[in-house]
């Protein structure tokens, strides 16, 4: 049965991955909603945000809502630009499928809706959130309108068809993902361990949630095809955390190098990231904290909503296979 799958931020990392992998189902007809069209073979059809309005949204049975403006490290972006992007894109997308014959809504948030850092063993989501950065506070606001026009709408009985539960609103909350064409603090790693240079921070002890996109990709094919996925919100992540030393081991063996890992003194390294702070280069105070602190989530909700009790690729093996995409 052919399923129309309209994907915004259409032309990124997630949703370029994504695009492929459903284009492999000749019943998918796949939308692009993007700035600009980059690949005129990826998609069947494409708009851009100036004519988005001509889109049969009555058509679509699924839109997963990608487009946002990404976590600034450097802290450089405006505070309002957050905003107008990760809610006001949002608000503009949800109004449309909320009063359309669409089905499944799709919203990426990000764990940093809930906690910048994780207070405990696991982040599920049963944490109140309770965000630092713009960034995060513009997903949970993104949140909060969705919950808010959902809600509303039910209670007035306005959707469309003849049963006001037939909606579902996914709201999926992920850690970092990784893949093949992967941008981030990964490929600052990777490009530390290619150079030969030893990593100086052996004496932090953490562990960090990842997703890989095959995972990602597992999960979101349940979504769209399932008949029925309690709808809600929904941590991200695969089944295991990694450290960033045996992370660092990890990409040396993809190289076939050996790890170098040295154990300097915690005091000396963060004074070192202010210094960094101030002259605003990319390893500084954020970047150490991103490296260093343990931040585990909870997939156990979305495993459990989909009936599986694992997904299909390990972090070492799905690590592993982004790692190797970069030599290429």
């Amino acid at each position: 049965m052919l399923k129309n799958i309209l994907i915004t931020g259409a032309y990124g990392f997630i949703g370029t991955n994504l695009a492929y992998r459903l284009s492999l189902n000749d019943d998918n007809y796949i939308i692009a909603l993007d700035i600009t069209e980059r690949n005129k073979t990826l998609y069947n059809s494409y708009y851009s945000w100036e004519n988005f309005e001509k889109i049969d949204w009555d058509s679509i049975d699924t839109i997963i809502h990608l487009a946002g403006k990404v976590h600034d490290t450097k802290n450089t972006s405006n505070r309002q630009s957050y905003f107008d992007i990760n809610f006001g894109l949002t608000k503009l997308i949800f109004d449309k499928f909320i009063r359309s014959k669409a089905i499944k809504f799709i919203f990426f948030s990000s764990v940093k809706a809930v906690a910048d850092s994780v207070h405990g063993d696991i982040l599920t989501e049963d944490v109140s959130p309770n965000p630092q950065t713009a960034y995060g506070k513009s997903k949970l606001e993104a949140e909060k309108y969705i919950l808010g026009e959902l809600q509303k709408w039910n209670e007035e009985g306005t959707l469309k068809g003849s049963d006001k539960e037939w909606k579902k609103v996914y709201i999926l909350r992920p850690c970092m993902i990784h893949g093949e064409g992967n941008k981030g603090n990964l490929n600052l790693l990777y490009n530390f361990v290619k150079k030969g240079l030893p990593y100086p921070l052996g004496n932090f002890e953490n562990k960090r949630s990842f997703i890989s996109i095959d995972n990602l990709f597992f999960l979101l094919k349940n979504l769209i095809y399932m008949e029925y996925v309690t709808p809600g919100i929904y941590n991200i992540a695969d089944d295991q955390p990694i450290s960033t030393n045996d992370l660092i081991k990890l990409i040396a063996k993809s190289l076939d190098k050996e790890g170098k890992i040295i154990y300097l003194n915690k005091s000396f390294i963060y004074s070192i990231a202010r210094i960094a702070d101030s002259l605003s280069i990319p390893v500084n105070s954020e970047t150490l904290k991103k490296l260093t602190e343990s931040y585990v989530v909870s997939n156990q909700k979305i495993k459990n909503a989909i009936g599986v009790k694992q997904l299909p690729i390990n972090v070492e093996a799905g690590l592993m296979k982004t790692l190797k995409s970069f030599r290429i």
